[in-house]
């Protein structure tokens, strides 16, 4: 449903249930805070879901050879035997399954990063609550049935990659959906450190579906995809519930463009930017300040800085979602400390990248605001992930603190720049149109759309480049980290300039 201006969406059912929610009961402050924990708690849901496939390779893949056995102790020491958890899962057993397994990866991601595309442009036009519960139903149910064919024998590679490509695209409603939310409720200020901590359900749905799935592993690998689906279905009816899309619906002036809100929740006017590019926008905005149309998708590309990080996200994604599908996988092929890790330990300890990930977002989000320089914050992290990275491949196998300190590491500065981009650097973006947040879902889908296309090549490639050895993968990650700098020095030479320029402004 398109809102118009005047009107008002229906509200989310309990709401209507619950009238102390309700404004002049409640205030913005509240009703911002309720978005965020919905929100967070519907796109962890969301990356729970996605988590499975990388806790099972090493079930369904290649066993590991029979001379790397090991005796039973801690977390650093765990029986490997040949058992029939390490006997694979047809067709995923043959001495060509990683390369099946990346190709299931490839499946899902490429529908992902197509669908993506399509979600933002439809998200702008229909009520993004019914949109994104319509997401979280179909990916939930499709999660559990690729579970169904633990349960069922299925062994046919055209049934997973099936449901993996229709998953995908379900998937691919969440993000635009939740981020164009968030930036109808929040203004620039702060944005960054409130959307590095909001971010952190990305990482915390990592951890959260890593241990869930490891869990249960050992009962059959069917169940490390169930019970992540059901927790899916269960939050998009949260979601249905609870949300609501704009402050607007409840009767607030918007939030959104160039508005800040104060420790009390009260409104606070931002000075837009003076600058040739801030005219431009503002003279479009003009021609569309009487409606909220939807902004083009070829104007939306057209915007100032999408192309730039839609690139820089392309590569960023690549290494991030490399990490996410084929770290457990690299845990319990590589010895730490002369010994080789139990399916579930190696699923568990994977979990630590995610939560470096965590303070990485928000250390990102923070120092961005604090240097109002998102492109200058994200150079400096994919530049120190390069060694952090080699670290890891180098240093990683010589003890369990080693591997643990140096993937904590890796994922902190990792994933501080992707976490930026997906969601500050996309909000500004997105409604810098003044006057218009109706382009928000589009360029935010502009942005993860493209960048899920480098995350569906990232693990795809790992799945071929794996069998010649992880030295050539990890140097396919720390190249890929190396381009994405590359597309930042434009918007970051900008940012240096806007601030060597402000700082002159200030000399008396």
């Amino acid at each position: 449903m398109e809102m118009q201006s005047g009107t008002t969406l229906a509200l989310a059912p309990g709401i209507n249930l619950f009238p102390s929610l309700k404004p002049p009961n409640k205030t913005t402050a509240f009703h911002q805070i309720l978005v965020l924990v919905i929100t967070f708690l519907a796109y962890a849901s969301f990356h729970a879901s996605r988590k499975p496939p990388s806790i099972v390779k090493s079930v369904l893949g290649p066993r590991i050879d029979s001379k790397f056995t090991a005796f039973a102790s801690d977390l650093s020491r765990v029986v490997v035997n040949s058992t029939s958890d390490d006997a694979g899962w047809a067709p995923f057993d043959g001495p060509e399954g990683t390369h099946r397994l990346g190709e299931l990866d490839l499946a899902f991601l490429s529908s992902y990063s197509i669908g993506m595309y399509f979600a933002g442009h439809i998200g702008d036009r229909i009520d993004l609550r019914l949109f994104l519960v319509f997401g979280m139903m179909g990916s939930g149910l499709l999660t559990v049935i690729f579970g169904l064919g633990y349960w069922f024998n299925v062994h046919s590679l055209v049934y997973f990659v099936s449901v993996q490509v229709v998953c995908g695209l379900f998937q691919s409603i969440g993000w635009p959906s939740v981020v164009a939310v968030v930036g109808n409720w929040f203004g620039k200020s702060k944005r960054g450190l409130i959307m590095g901590i909001w971010n952190s359900h990305t990482s915390v749905g990592n951890v959260m579906g890593s241990v869930i799935a490891s869990a249960v592993l050992e009962y059959g690998w069917g169940w490390s995809f169930m019970i992540p689906g059901v927790l899916l279905i269960f939050m998009g009816g949260l979601v249905f519930l609870f949300l609501i899309v704009r402050p607007e619906d409840l009767g607030f002036d918007s939030l959104a463009r160039d508005v800040g809100i104060d420790s009390e929740g009260n409104e606070a006017d931002h000075k837009v930017k003076e600058s040739e590019e801030a005219g431009l926008l503002q003279s479009h905005s003009m021609q569309n300040s009487d409606s909220l149309e939807a902004i083009g998708f070829l104007d939306a590309w057209r915007l100032p800085g999408v192309a730039s990080f839609a690139f820089c996200l392309f590569f960023s994604k690549l290494v991030a979602y490399t990490f996410l599908y084929w770290l457990p996988f690299y845990i319990r092929h590589t010895a730490v400390a002369g010994v080789h890790l139990s399916h579930k330990t190696a699923g568990i300890l994977s979990t630590i990248f995610d939560i470096g990930g965590v303070f990485g977002g928000i250390s990102a989000g923070f120092i961005s605001d604090k240097l109002e320089a998102r492109a200058v914050t994200s150079i400096l992290f994919l530049i120190l992930s390069v060694p952090a990275l080699i670290s890891y491949r180098v240093f990683g196998s010589i003890s369990t603190l080693a591997n643990v300190t140096l993937m904590f590491i890796s994922g902190l500065l990792v994933n501080g720049p992707y976490s930026l981009i997906t969601t500050a650097v996309a909000a500004d973006l997105g409604t810098q149109i003044i006057g218009n947040s109706r382009g928000l879902a589009t360029v935010t889908a502009i942005i993860d759309g493209t960048g899920s296309v480098g995350a569906a090549l990232g693990p795809l490639l790992a799945g071929y480049i794996s069998t010649k050895g992880w030295n050539s993968v990890f140097l396919m990650l720390v190249a890929s980290i190396s381009l994405a700098s590359v597309f930042l020095i434009r918007p970051a030479r900008d940012e240096i300039k806007d601030i060597i320029t402000s700082d002159r402004k200030q000399l008396p």
